[in-house]
């Protein structure tokens, strides 16, 4: 209405113009005295938006996005976050972007306004519980008569199934990709007229290494960062590169200054994530450090990036920060282990001893299949290398079994690769088919379904009959125990040792440095003696309060000791 109120108001303007006390000009005249009555009227900024209202100064103007839109979008948002930790820490970086623009959040789905589901594909079992999700919030959008509820999908299933989103679900309002939080203030205000908003454009260079993500639980004593985004690797069984496009790494600065800042906060335990985190290269750092090739047996189908920081100086730089704060990295490919790499890991104590080395199969030929750039025999001979440079280290692994024309003598072979290698932590899954990858394309998925199933638990029990072995070694010594928290229904403590091993113990007034006792507490380094133990928990008793460092000084921390 505004603007066509202006409109007519510029339109009378000029059509006076043309005619004086009842007499016409001339038209020379009658066009000079138009041009300089038209510099005295309106401008083109008095279409867009009153010179009354602020002018947006901390975003790229819209025009079609208002300030009084703005205002009008203080809604509350419950977020919804499945799949991996990278998805946990977009959702901080989509709470910090809604934040700034006035949204609210909360924990209470009758009271929101909006819901953004942070989605994974990276398996049907995933999506399927998605699906369900989007059912139950279909009813209660429905019932939501009193206001206007909207629901807006976002990451990896959004890219990966935009089209049946919008035109078959017809509930969804918005569809947001990994790549376009940025955008989706704008998407939500043109929710408001009623139409659908989509953006999952992939980007070449979108780190989000300006925004400063905000913690959903900002009590956590933990933390994520993303050191970077994307995957070059191409794995024929993967969905990533589709979803998240390709590789691109943060610049060491931004994630050293956002370590610092969390550190500041008093968290004390941080995991940098990426898809492939070995990788990582800050080509707008140079360096005078030669390139160190990948190990004998292990291949890519992508080309090296040349020249910049690589994970090893980052893994310096951020362990730095506070030697009381630990750091984890996760995921990582096998081929991009350099000795570099292991040996900042073996120096500094508060980089946690547990490498992701995920397998994924332990067949050559399945492996090949798999476009994964190593044998089995080359993985071994790595696994042999990290133990031999990290006294004490600790495996973790992923494995998937059923993949595309994967015989039983295949699957043998995954098998007896557990045994060999002593996984502390595994992620077991069946194989299931993704649309867009070379698999997809390449390969029959032709392992039936009840054989997945039944090598998958063969898989399930063989790695718990291990973890029981394991964790039974573990019994009388001493573990450094981070504390995270309070079980609801036993009212136990609950934390991690540096293995990400969860640990309980029951609460008790502990020893203190200066001879007194207190109460453990969040965030609270213990040492524990292990008195028990299960596939996956160890039991304690606490000994004494203890800080890192200290915890660490007497005695090579790769070697847990023993308490008599």
């Amino acid at each position: 209405m505004m603007f066509i109120r202006r409109t007519k108001r510029l339109s009378k303007f000029i059509n006076t113009a043309s005619t004086s006390n009842g007499r016409y000009y001339s038209d020379s005249s009658r066009v000079t005295t138009i041009k300089e009555k038209i510099k005295q009227g309106p401008s083109l900024k008095d279409f867009i938006t009153d010179s009354s209202e602020p002018v947006l100064t901390d975003r790229p103007f819209i025009p079609y996005l208002l300030e009084n839109a703005k205002t009008k979008t203080k809604r509350k948002v419950f977020f919804d976050v499945y799949g991996c930790q990278m998805n946990l820490n977009d959702t901080d970086i989509v709470w910090s972007i809604l934040k700034k623009e006035g949204f609210e959040k909360t924990s209470v789905e009758e009271d929101a306004d909006i819901f953004l589901v942070m989605t994974c594909a990276i398996r049907e079992g995933a999506e399927t519980k998605i699906w369900h999700r989007l059912d139950h919030l279909r009813g209660f959008k429905r019932r939501a008569k009193d206001r206007s509820v909207k629901i807006g999908i976002l990451g990896c299933m959004a890219e990966r199934l935009k089209e049946k989103l919008i035109e078959k679900e017809k509930a969804v309002d918005v569809v947001a990709g990994p790549d376009s939080y940025r955008d989706l203030p704008r998407l939500l205000a043109l929710t408001e007229n009623g139409q659908p908003a989509v953006n999952v454009l992939l980007s070449l260079d979108e780190t989000y290494a300006d925004v400063v993500p905000v913690r959903l639980n900002e009590d956590s004593v933990s933390a994520f960062i993303s050191i970077m985004r994307g995957c070059d690797n191409m794995c024929t069984y993967c969905i990533v590169p589709f979803t998240r496009g390709r590789e691109r790494s943060r610049p060491v600065a931004s994630i050293v200054d956002e370590a610092r800042q969390l550190a500041d906060q008093g968290v004390r335990e941080v995991t940098l994530l990426g898809q492939n985190v070995n990788s990582y290269r800050d080509v707008s750092q140079s360096t005078e450090k030669i390139d160190t090739h990948m190990a004998k047996g292990f291949k890519t189908v992508y080309k090296t990036k040349k020249g910049g920081m690589r994970f090893a100086d980052l893994l310096d730089k951020v362990s730095a920060v506070d030697p009381e704060m630990r750091i984890r990295f996760t995921a990582a490919h096998p081929k991009d282990f350099p000795e570099e790499v292991l040996q900042i890991i073996s120096e500094r104590p508060n980089i946690c001893k547990l490498l992701h080395l995920p397998a994924q199969s332990g067949s050559s030929a399945v492996l090949e299949r798999m476009r994964r750039g190593y044998t089995r025999e080359a993985y071994l001979q790595l696994v042999e290398d990290v133990k031999r440079t990290i006294p004490g280290v600790g495996l973790s692994t992923d494995m998937i079994c059923g993949f595309c024309g994967e015989t039983e003598e295949e699957f043998q072979e995954t098998l007896s690769l557990m045994e060999l290698v002593d996984y502390n932590i595994a992620f077991l899954f069946p194989y299931s088919m993704r649309e867009k990858t070379t698999a997809y394309r390449r390969y029959k998925d032709d392992v039936p379904d009840h054989i997945k199933k039944e090598r998958h638990n063969r898989m399930l029990e063989l790695y718990r009959r291990k973890c029981q072995i394991l964790n039974d070694a573990e019994i009388g010594n001493t573990h450094l125990v981070l504390v995270e928290g309070t079980a609801k229904k036993s009212g136990n403590i609950l934390g991690r040792n540096e293995l990400y091993m969860r640990v309980v113990f029951e609460q008790t007034e502990v020893l203190t440095e200066d001879g007194g006792k207190r109460q453990v507490k969040p965030g609270d380094y213990v040492a524990v003696k292990i008195v028990g133990a299960r596939s996956a928990t160890l039991k304690g008793v606490p000994l004494y309060h203890t800080s890192l460092s200290e915890f660490y000084r007497d005695y090579q921390w790769g070697v847990r000791r023993a308490v008599n």
